[in-house]
């Protein structure tokens, strides 16, 4: 069981770790944009927010073990599955990266997670005042 305040920035947690996630798996697109054949790739944030906040995400799925000297561990990573995005129109050398799509896709991305970050930010002044009484 976490402290109050874990509990009461538990959301914000998941919506700042998966936004972080996702600029990662966008740069790394846009990194591949002239690698022939690389398949671009994302996921959906709404449904990986549902399931990390449900849990699903947080490696619960234990590890089979066959002999009694196995270590203990998870199974999941708490990142979700990333699925191939499919393109508007297809390129001659196989790459299924859009520049204009990436990059609009990086952008509001950014843009979420600075918000994100406004809002935990404003958060926490809200809980130093009433610790404080100012």
């Amino acid at each position: 069981m976490g402290s109050s305040i874990d509990n009461a920035f538990f959301f914000q947690q998941r919506v700042l770790d998966l936004r972080a996630y996702r600029q990662q798996v966008l740069a790394g697109n846009i990194a591949n944009a002239d690698t022939p054949h690389y398949k671009a790739r994302d996921f959906d944030f709404t449904e990986a927010l549902k399931q990390a906040v449900a849990g699903q995400l947080e490696g619960d799925l234990k590890v089979a073990r066959t002999h009694a000297r196995h270590l203990e561990g998870t199974g999941g990573d708490g990142l979700p599955g990333l699925a191939y995005r499919v393109p508007l129109q297809d390129a001659a050398d196989g790459n299924t990266v859009e520049m204009d799509v990436e990059r609009a896709e990086f952008a509001e991305n950014a843009l979420q997670y600075q918000a994100g970050i406004a809002f935990v930010t404003h958060q926490l002044k809200l809980h130093a005042a009433a610790v404080t009484g100012q």
